[in-house]
């Protein structure tokens, strides 16, 4: 549920980058604050514990525009992909306006991948949501490395609704630019058709 500010005229939307540990969440947010205007964002925050890390910043895509007079703020996070830090990861997923799955395309990996998607489902189940209700769009990642598995055959595996999907190479930013536009124009989309 996206969070209004009549005082600063804001609509606050959450991202959150959920996926499996090692995939990429990481490299993702960090290409999206390095490729934001320094004038829009917040500061980027690492919360880090001995073996958890979620990384937090928020921005404004002046470009966007307005809604109904009111600016557009994302607050990106990351969630810490090992399933024992499920608290946490069911925390950052609270109020979660559109959901950005990151794969990691490594054949051997294809277990991890569907754990966490299930693992997603759930989490939201116990909040009261439809995971076909929320945005989200996939990105498989490391598109770059050997031994991946086909676009097709992630496809198939992980994306039941045939939302939008992306080939990606974080580290190196292809892809992620691409992603989180097309998670934005959803997200816009579903505010729209709720006001």
């Amino acid at each position: 549920m996206s969070f209004i500010n009549y005082n600063s005229k804001e609509i606050n939307c959450k991202v959150v980058y959920f996926g499996p540990a090692m995939g990429g969440k990481t490299a993702n947010l960090q290409y999206v604050y390095n490729q934001t205007a320094p004038g829009s964002k917040s500061k980027l925050i690492t919360l880090q514990t001995e073996n958890e890390r979620t990384l937090f910043f928020d921005f404004l895509p002046l470009a966007l525009g307005t809604l109904r007079g009111f600016k557009i703020r994302f607050h990106l996070y990351t969630v810490p992909g090992q399933s024992y830090y499920d608290a946490s990861r069911k925390l950052i997923l609270r109020g979660v306006d559109g959901i950005v799955f990151v794969c990691d395309s490594q054949v051997d990996r294809m277990e991890a991948n569907a754990e966490s998607f299930a693992s997603l489902v759930s989490t939201l189940e116990e909040q009261g949501h439809e995971i076909s209700k929320i945005p989200i769009v996939f990105q498989y990642n490391k598109r770059d490395i050997p031994n991946v598995c086909s676009v097709e055959e992630m496809s198939k595996v992980l994306n039941q609704f045939g939302t939008p999907e992306f080939e990606a190479v974080a580290i190196e930013g292809k892809g992620v630019l691409e992603t989180l536009k097309s998670l934005t124009k959803l997200i816009l989309a579903e505010l729209k058709g709720s006001s």
